[in-house]
Formats: structure tokens, C-alpha cells, sequence
């Protein structure tokens, strides 16, 4: 049900011919938050937006960004509307953007609209950058693991098993076990490389299907500690997105498709959408929450006052700080046991290989005497 979210346009303005551009991904993660805080800087101080996009496409170093802005400007000394030209790079300005950059037209409020999506943009990426920052330092030391396995098992190995095989004698099971490890992945290595690369790129067809995405997204929910981590990543989007569009005035059936597919999480997007459907057939949406039990009971409760007392955006935002601080919280705890574990794992495989060739040498007199 979450994909009904994923066509820009389809919500807010009908079908509308899209661009796509080179490194758009790169570009609105890294260019936009910058761009949109100049731009409502410059509308801040009055200045009309044909002429604030002219200044700031002269400072646009990215060449493909700078293209989209000239594209977006002409388009409005065409006639067009801010909102419909941004429209059309859908890979660069998604529904969420559009839809908040539409309210702050309409309304007669783009400065203040659009220093609002600034700072929602860069608290977004603050919260990726962190998320990310975690997760390297395991990814790096695994990878390191792996190379000196690698580099053990077929450099050095097969040297201390030409050594052993003078002697004549049996290895202890270990040894020999590393032993046929090394034989085994030698003879066969072109083979495991074949299926390394034949599986990467399974899995990765895989992943871009809905029902492979929304396999692999119900996987992360449930993994220990990340899926916990994933779970309060994705509420944090939710209720601070959620916020940004009820404060900005877009109706809430188009928030909340945007919204699912803003939490970045299909199976929790999924709950959202039937969410949406009960908004639309007149019910509260806590009450569909409720009933998933990925949505914590504290999140619904207070999802529900502010329903009940009209103060939904401001609830919102209180829901979005509190899991902004317990991502921050979970990441500093990981951060803190990740090193000494990424060691303690380094030191196990490494030690283990290691003591392994060393076993026979340990009990050399016992094998040169047999």
C-alpha cells in the first residue's frame, strides 16, 4: 500500500512531465539543505524569486544542480508556478518539499516555508550522517577481518601445510580443518568469487522489487539491536515529517501519503497508509496505529491527545525530539560497545587462524616421533 506515495505529482498537481538528472540522490542530500537555507535567507530579505534563483545559480558548483535551478527559473519566467517547476525534477524535490514549498506559496508564507524545510533538511541528514557514522566503524574492521582471514587462509596456510606434510604425521583436528579450508577455497576460488558476485547481484535485483523491499525492510524491524535502532529511526521521520506538513497546512490525506514513504520503512509505511484509510472514512488515525505494535503505546497516546485537544503538530514534534534523543542515546551506547566487540571479534578469528598453524608446532616432539 506504501507505494502509492512514490509518484511525485500524483498528489499534488496531477501527472507532470519529470526530468531526471545525473547524481540527483547525491544532490538533494548534500546540495539541497544548503541551497534551500540560502534561498530563504535571500526571500527573507525581500527579494523577488526569479532574481534570488539567478544569484544562486551563479554560486551552484555542481553542474547538474546548477542546470535543475536554471531549468526551475526559466520555467517560472515562463509562467510557471515555483511549486510546479519543482515539480518536474521529482529526484531532486520529492512530494515532501513540493508539498511544504506549495503550502508557503499558497499562503503567502515562502520565506518562513522555506527556512522551515531548511532546517527539517538539515536535521534530517545531522540524523543520517549519525546513523552512518555508527555503522562504518563495524563495516571497516569486518572488512579488515576478512581480508587478513583471507590473506591467512590462502598465502599462509598452504606454507605451514607443505611444513606439516614433511612430518607424515596426523594434525590435530583444528589444524586440519584449516588445512582443508585452504585446499578447498585454493581449488575453488574462482568459483566462490562467481557466486559472491552472482549472489551481490541477486540480492540486489532482489532488493529493488516491492515484495524483496518489503521482505528485507520486516528483516531489519526484527534484528536485535538495529532493528530496535531501525524502528526508532524511521518514527523519528515519521513524526517530525508528519509535523513540518500539518504546520505548513498541507491536508492531512496528502501528508500522510508522503509520510509513509518518508519513515523509509515499507512495512511500517504499509501501517500508515491503512492509517490514511481510516482518517479518510472519518476515524482517528491512533486508532489504526494502535493496532500495529511497531507503534509504541506512549507514541499513539500521545498521537491521540493531540487529536483530541487539536494540538497534533505540536504533539508530533514532541514525539519527534523524544526519538531523536533515543537514536542519539543508542547510537552513543553502540558506538561505546562496537569498538572493544570489533576487537574482541579481530582478535578471535586472527588468534584462532594463528594458534591453529601453531598447534603442531606445540606438539612437535609428539609428531616427530611417530
Amino acid at each position: 500500500m506504501a507505494e502509492r506515495t512514490t509518484g511525485t505529482g500524483a498528489h499534488i498537481g496531477g501527472k507532470v512531465k519529470k526530468i531526471r538528472i545525473p547524481g540527483a540522490k547525491k544532490i538533494a542530500r548534500i546540495e539541497l539543505p544548503a541551497f534551500t537555507r540560502q534561498l530563504a535567507a535571500m526571500l527573507s530579505s525581500g527579494m523577488p524569486v526569479v532574481q534570488t534563483l539567478s544569484a544562486l545559480e551563479e554560486q551552484i558548483e555542481n553542474t547538474n544542480f546548477k542546470t535543475v535551478i536554471g531549468g526551475v527559473r526559466v520555467q517560472i519566467e515562463g509562467g510557471s508556478s515555483f511549486t510546479d517547476a519543482l515539480r518536474k525534477y521529482p529526484d531532486i524535490f520529492d512530494d515532501l518539499y513540493v508539498s511544504l514549498m506549495q503550502a508557503g506559496e499558497m499562503g503567502g508564507l515562502m520565506a518562513e516555508t522555506t527556512a522551515r524545510i531548511a532546517a527539517f533538511l538539515e536535521a534530517r541528514e545531522r540524523l543520517r550522517r549519525k546513523v552512518k557514522s555508527a555503522m562504518t566503524y563495524p563495516v571497516i574492521v569486518l572488512t579488515i577481518v576478512f581480508g587478513i582471514t583471507a590473506g591467512l587462509i590462502i598465502f599462509v596456510v598452504p606454507k605451514f601445510a607443505a611444513i606439516f606434510s614433511d612430518f607424515g604425521a596426523k594434525l590435530p583436528g583444528p589444524t586440519q580443518f584449516l588445512v582443508d579450508l585452504s585446499e578447498g577455497v585454493r581449488k575453488y576460488a574462482l568459483f566462490v568469487v562467481l557466486g559472491i558476485v552472482a549472489f551481490v547481484i541477486a540480492f540486489g535485483k532482489f532488493k529493488r522489487t516491492p515484495k524483496g523491499a518489503y521482505m528485507l525492510d520486516a528483516l531489519n524491524l526484527k534484528l536485535p539491536v538495529f532493528g530496535e535502532l531501525t524502528t526508532k529511526v524511521a518514527l523519528a521521520r515519521f513524526a517530525s515529517t508528519f509535523a513540518q506538513l500539518i504546520r505548513s497546512g498541507v491536508p492531512i490525506l496528502q501528508s500522510l501519503d508522503i509520510v509513509a514513504f518518508a519513515t523509509g520503512n515499507k512495512v511500517l509505511g504499509e501501517t500508515i497508509m491503512k492509517g490514511r484509510d481510516s482518517v479518510e472514512r472519518g476515524e482517528p488515525l491512533s486508532n489504526a496505529l494502535s493496532a500495529d505494535p511497531k507503534f509504541p503505546r506512549m507514541l499513539v497516546h500521545m498521537l491521540s491527545a493531540g487529536e483530541k485537544t487539536g494540538r497534533m503538530e505540536d504533539m508530533l514534534q514532541k514525539i519527534a525530539e523524544f526519538y531523536d534523543e533515543e537514536v542519539e542515546a543508542m547510537l552513543d551506547g553502540m558506538t561505546a560497545l562496537i569498538e572493544p566487540l570489533m576487537i574482541v571479534v579481530m582478535g578471535v578469528v586472527v588468534g584462532g587462524i594463528v594458534l591453529c598453524l601453531f598447534l603442531p608446532i606445540f606438539k612437535m616432539s609428539e609428531i616427530v616421533s611417530m
